[in-house]
């Protein structure tokens, strides 16, 4: 019996196919998707989309033909990446399916859904809903609809790139040579689009491209960036060809991670801030999004360019509502999701880089020097350790450190510990694995390394 509970997440569906995800599987979601959707108001369409990976193509036509059998059409993308099928939700205003596995590997497969307008929908905003209609129909306890529905193919390649164009304007920078590392995801199919293509005006990019070339086994590394062995090949690139700095996407191209000339990585908070303020220079006394893992040195810089800083729980659906409910210009997360107002509150990766390549063509320094001033504290990085029983080891840290002179303790996202030093460390609990993450943050290395080494000795004990 097919057991969803295995591959619902909090913020999507992920699991391996066939054994975890087929196509009967996909139906049945496709029927839950729309179901969720009709019971919130007349839906007439949903687009759909999916990545590289070989499984994508009939999951699509399977998901398709269970949304379909509610009477709702389907409008088919074909490939895109994630803020690509985010950008036809919201241009069409129609609810969206993103078929990927994102970073995961080759034998992974995926659904990511939004309502209308690129609206986030997560394990507490429908898709428990959705879940509970799929496997009801998987168990053979209730029927899919009888009803039919169209489906039509449409490309927004195109109109995807030219948006994006609109929103960041490279016309005017210097000269610069890129190397862009794609993974063999689907930066492969939006880069060119969106920074070469003739049909629009001409940039002053040089782009040296790295597996571009569209293929979901992933031969040449995964396409999961925020591990640092999957960066190597664009450190020795960049420094290779002398480049101004490097841009590695994952698979479905949503985020972006960077490095400067010298091949070094920039941090997910730094880019973060240096885009904050870019927009509070276009949008003064905004409000900015940031989750609570992302460098203290965000909320100083926001409130010091004039804007509110505002923090948020870890992931996609919380940071989306909060934007939305706040009015927020910009969000920004330690994982490199970067979120846009301009971009209906959804995440694209290709936005922010076009954000960090006019910040650095718009003046003549190196990326190392520019990025210098919005990195201010040494981290740890998000460092995960296997543990028996989560809550009980969580709780264990607690009574470590709760009673301690100064120490405040922060719950909005796992476990908080603040210090009177201005160091500080958070712990949550995976929602997929039997995990705990821990990132650390101190005024100086030494500081950071010692706390770091001293909480990890708690939990591993």
């Amino acid at each position: 019996m097919v057991d969803l509970d295995s591959i619902v997440k909090a913020y999507d569906i992920r699991g391996t196919v066939p054994d975890q995800l087929d196509e009967s599987t996909a139906r049945a979601l496709g029927v839950g998707f729309a179901r969720l959707l009709k019971s919130e108001g007349p839906v007439e369409r949903a687009v759909i989309a999916h990545d590289m990976r070989e499984s994508g193509t009939p999951l699509v036509a399977a998901f398709a033909a269970g949304v379909n059998t509610e009477g709702v059409d389907v409008v088919n993308a074909g490939l895109c990446s994630t803020d690509l099928l985010y950008f036809a939700s919201g241009i069409e205003d129609i609810p969206g399916a993103m078929l990927t596995a994102s970073h995961n590997p080759a034998q992974y497969n995926g659904i990511k859904l939004c309502r209308s307008g690129a609206r986030p929908i997560g394990q507490e905003s429908g898709l428990a809903d959705i879940k509970e209609v799929a496997q009801r129909i998987l168990d053979g306890a209730a029927q899919e609809g009888d009803q039919t529905g169209a489906v039509e193919r449409r490309d927004f390649l195109a109109d995807y790139a030219a948006h994006l164009r609109t929103l960041v304007d490279l016309s005017g920078i210097r000269p610069l040579k890129v190397v862009v590392d794609a993974g063999n995801g689907m930066g492969g199919h939006t880069v060119p689009a969106v920074l070469g293509d003739a049909a629009l005006p001409a940039l002053p990019l040089e782009i040296v491209p790295l597996y571009f070339e569209l293929d979901g086994t992933f031969p040449n590394h995964e396409a999961n960036p925020i591990d640092p062995k999957n960066l190597v090949d664009l450190q020795a690139a960049v420094r290779e060809h002398g480049a101004d700095l490097g841009v590695a996407f994952d698979g479905d191209a949503d985020r972006c991670f960077v490095v400067d000339e010298n091949g070094d990585p920039i941090s997910p908070s730094a880019i973060t801030a240096l885009v904050a303020a870019r927009e509070l220079a276009k949008h003064p006394g905004s409000t900015v999004i940031h989750n609570i893992i992302t460098s203290r040195a965000v909320s100083e810089i926001v409130a010091e360019r004039g804007g509110t800083p505002v923090r948020t729980r870890v992931g996609h659906s919380f940071i989306k509502a909060e934007m939305a409910r706040t009015g927020a210009v910009f969000g920004g997360e330690h994982s490199a999701h970067y979120y846009f107002r301009d971009f209906w509150y959804a995440d694209t990766g290709m936005l922010a880089a076009m954000h960090l390549l006019a910040a650095l063509g718009e003046q003549d320094r190196q990326l190392s020097e520019l990025a210098a001033e919005y990195h201010r504290y040494p981290g740890s990085g998000e460092i995960n350790s296997k543990v028996a029983d989560q809550g009980a080891k969580l709780a264990e840290v607690e009574r470590e450190y709760g009673d301690r002179d100064g120490v405040i303790l922060d719950r909005l996202d796992g476990l908080t510990v603040d210090f009177p030093d201005g160091s500080w460390f958070n712990i949550r609990a995976s929602n997929t694995e039997p995990l705990l993450r821990l990132n650390v943050e101190a005024r100086d290395p030494d500081r950071m390394a010692a706390l770091r080494d001293e909480v990890l000795a708690v939990i591993h004990r």
